[in-house]
Parts: C-alpha cells; sequence; structure tokens
C-alpha cells in the first residue's frame, strides 16, 4: 500500500480535526502518501480531493467541525455512484481509506470495499455514541458538555422564576447524551428512548415536590423519545397536571466548540489505529477503544450489534435528584 485517503461523514462531530490530523500523521511517518476527500461521499464522486501534508493539519487540533467537510450523499447510496468512487480513488493510486462517521457511513463503505476491492476502515465519530465496539464515539462527550452547561444556566433561571423546563438534547434513537446530561444537571426526570416514559407518573411526581417546598424543576428529554419531542412532553404534563412548562431545544450547538480533552484523545487513537489496521490488511473492519485499548472489529458490527446503555446509569437516572 502507497496511498491512503481520508473523508469525514456524516453529521459533524467535535474531535474529527484530531482524528484527520492524527490519520495523516500516522500515514506520512509510516511511508504513505495520503489525501483528503472534501465533502464526504459527495466529494469522492466528484472527484473533489487533495494531498495532505502534515503542516496541512497543524493547528486543528483543537478545532470542532471538520476541515474537510461533509454533506449527504444520495447518488453514493447506488451502484454506479460507487463507480465514480472507486475510479476516482484508483486513479491516484489509492488503495486504502479511512472513514469518520456513523453506522450509515460504515454501510457505505463496505459496499465499496465489496464491489471495487478499496480497503476501508471505519472510526466511530457521532455525538450520538450509539456504534457498537467503542466505549466512547468521537464528539459524544464533547456534547455533553455543551449540554451540560447550557442546562447549569437554565437551572439557574428555573430557580429564580420558580418554574418548570423542560429541555431537549439530541438523541433521536438513542439516549446516551439525555442520560449522562440528566445525571450530572441533576435532572428531576430523564427521557429516554430506550426506558417507557409516564406521563401520569411524572405529573405525580413533580406535584409532590412542588406540596414539598420545590420550587423549579428540570426535565431533559431525548429528541426521540417515545412520548414525543419536548413540546409534545410539555403538552402532555400541562393537560394531565395543570403544570405548564418552558421548553429549550439545544439542538445543532451540541454538534458545535472545540473539542473537549477527552474527544481529541480519543480521535487522535482512532486515527492512529485506523491506519495501522490498513497496514496490517485487516480491512474491512472499525476500529473502537475499549478499556483504553484500541480494538478492531468487522465494519457490520457497527449496524448489526446494538450498543446498550450503561445499566449503573440507568438506575442512578431514575432514581436520583
Amino acid at each position: 500500500m502507497k496511498a491512503i485517503a481520508v473523508l469525514t461523514s456524516g453529521g459533524d462531530s467535535p474531535g474529527m480535526n484530531a482524528g484527520i490530523r492524527a490519520t495523516v500523521r500516522t500515514a506520512l511517518t509510516s511511508g504513505l502518501s495520503v489525501f483528503g476527500i472534501r465533502r464526504g461521499y459527495q466529494g469522492l464522486i466528484e472527484d473533489d480531493m487533495i494531498p495532505l501534508k502534515s503542516t496541512d493539519v497543524s493547528n486543528i487540533l483543537q478545532r470542532g467541525g471538520t476541515i474537510l467537510h461533509s454533506a449527504r450523499s444520495e447518488e453514493f447510496r447506488t451502484s454506479g455512484g460507487r463507480i465514480k468512487a472507486a475510479e476516482n480513488l484508483k486513479s491516484r493510486g489509492i488503495e486504502g481509506l479511512v472513514i469518520f462517521g456513523g453506522d450509515g457511513s460504515f454501510r457505505g463503505a463496505n459496499d465499496l470495499q465489496l464491489e471495487h476491492s478499496i480497503r476501508v476502515v471505519g472510526a466511530p465519530a457521532t455525538i450520538d455514541n450509539d456504534i457498537w465496539g467503542s466505549d466512547f464515539t468521537i464528539g459524544f462527550d464533547t456534547a455533553v458538555n455543551t449540554a451540560l452547561e447550557a442546562i447549569d444556566k437554565v437551572r439557574d433561571t428555573a430557580a429564580a422564576h420558580d418554574r418548570l423546563f423542560i429541555v431537549e438534547v439530541m438523541g433521536r434513537y438513542a439516549g446516551f447524551i439525555a442520560l449522562e446530561v440528566g445525571i450530572g444537571a441533576g435532572a428531576e426526570e430523564i427521557l429516554i428512548p430506550e426506558t417507557v416514559t409516564d406521563i401520569p407518573t411524572i405529573c405525580r411526581k413533580l406535584t409532590e415536590r412542588y406540596k414539598g417546598g420545590r420550587t423549579s424543576s428540570i426535565l431533559v428529554v431525548a429528541e426521540g423519545d417515545e412520548a414525543g419531542n419536548a413540546y409534545e412532553i410539555a403538552e402532555k404534563i400541562e393537560k394531565h397536571s395543570g403544570i405548564k412548562s418552558h421548553v429549550t431545544i439545544l439542538g445543532h450547538v451540541q454538534r458545535g466548540g472545540n473539542p473537549t480533552a477527552a474527544d481529541r484523545m480519543l480521535a487522535t487513537k482512532l486515527g492512529y489505529g485506523a491506519v495501522k489496521a490498513l497496514l496490517d490488511d485487516a480491512a474491512p473492519c472499525m476500529v473502537g477503544v475499549q478499556n483504553g485499548v484500541i480494538n478492531r472489529h468487522p465494519l457490520a458490527d457497527a449496524w448489526t450489534r446494538k450498543k446498550d446503555l450503561d445499566k449503573l446509569l440507568v438506575q442512578l437516572g431514575s432514581g436520583l435528584e
């Protein structure tokens, strides 16, 4: 193997730049040429790639987002799109590809290897932390800290005005962010897709707290909770108990900002591990960090195996205030 490429795909995650940096520098010190593909798979189809040197990834470790940009690509889902992508890679002698993204990005990468023998390695980068095979995914720690800081400020306002605030965080299919943020912020209730939301019980607890002298409360809800989004939850609570609430949607602010030290370290390990996996001819695979050790897993595990919430955290989230 003489040349590899790196791309970022799907939603951006704080720490992706640290991963790009580690990939490029590990490859260069291993005697490989490196290309950066801009705008994910769409850029790959459109041949939007540039050679990268060590100086090209200087001073990006601390930056959020991704210097390579990201984009969705419907065309890459087609065999014709993947043919174009493979031709562009092969025209430059690129034999290996490192992908920072989630399970959808890894599915496309797997198809590329199966159909065109381009060796691919995935590095899990999603703030949702829902990829099996790694204790954490790139961007999760930063997203949690960003949301936690915001909720701490909301708590001040809630206390000052004796109000119930419902704060919605990201997590369309998984409650990892909501669970850690809710526990860290001391939320009175945490609503996540993995557990059943009992509106009458929540209303009863809120009423009892107010009777006991509590004047404000914070509820944290994952956007994908089965009972609805924050506005729908607020409407149901008011209809059932008469308690009015104020809703705060944190939204995409959770994706931005400088990555935490934990995300920088994780991304650096995964970028290094991805290049080593290519050199060891371990592709297709995904690299993850478990108990501090870089491991390799079949790429398909990213979408065929379900990552469960920490049972202790679920217990703490349902029993502590």
